[in-house]
């Protein structure tokens, strides 16, 4: 597979107030997907789960939020944390600051 060269920059385009959660997909090479995630006071619905086929490595590298796991475990994440969740670890996401742009990074990969 060839890929092409492409530049940016992740904090570029970023809204100051986010009517709806943005999903942008940066990378997809079909085994690797890489997303930017904002969310400003953005969650789950308090129905269903995340139940991905692929693991997930995220990093908050601005703002903040929390997740929340199916077995009752949460964790908060702020700018610098990364959590690996693996492939069908149930989870959402219960909070992000309503006060300020959360700026996340999703690797998907299988």
């Amino acid at each position: 597979m060839k890929f092409q060269l492409s530049i940016g920059n992740i904090f570029q385009s970023i809204p100051k107030n986010l009517e709806t959660e943005s999903f942008d997909e940066l990378l997809n090479s079909g085994s690797v997907k890489i997303e930017r995630i904002l969310s400003q006071g953005h969650f789950s619905p308090k129905s269903g789960w995340y139940d991905q086929e692929e693991n997930e490595w995220v990093i908050v590298l601005h703002g903040k939020g929390c997740l929340l796991f199916e077995d009752g475990s949460s964790i908060e994440l702020k700018a610098g944390d990364y959590i690996n969740i693996p492939a069908h670890k149930r989870h959402k996401v219960t909070w992000t600051d309503p006060d300020d742009v959360t700026v996340w990074l999703a690797v998907f990969y299988r």
